[in-house]
């Protein structure tokens, strides 16, 4: 694997443990709140438990990416990457954030197609 794919695999599980962090740590805190365009501070506490638990799986994606890197395992790397791509669309067909697309999908495919090539 080329030097550009490993550092756009690593800017990917980063971005991931930046957003397990927002999400388990940061999300009734004023930072949280502005990141994910929360309704008010009562709502951020009513649903950080559900936060947590997709920060908890962001986490999950960041180390596959690192264990995968590790082992020097392609397909397993590709696997990742490929979850997060299709997180990243169905995340922004969802929540209406588009750039929801652009923060998490792009980084994966850009990651994808470097090991490809």
């Amino acid at each position: 694997m080329s030097i550009v794919s490993i550092f756009l695999v690593c800017l990917v599980a980063l971005e991931h443990l930046y957003f397990l962090f927002l999400e388990m740590f940061l999300w009734t805190k004023p930072k949280g709140i502005k990141t994910f365009g929360l309704k008010s501070k009562a709502f951020a506490e009513e649903t950080k438990v559900l936060a947590a638990n997709q920060g908890l799986y962001n986490g999950f994606l960041a180390a596959g990416l690192i264990f995968s890197l590790v082992n020097n395992d392609t397909k397993t790397i590709l696997f990742f990457l490929g979850c997060i791509t299709v997180a990243g669309i169905f995340g922004a067909i969802t929540t209406k954030k588009i750039s929801l697309f652009y923060i998490q999908s792009i980084p994966s495919v850009l990651a994808i197609s470097s090991i490809l090539i």
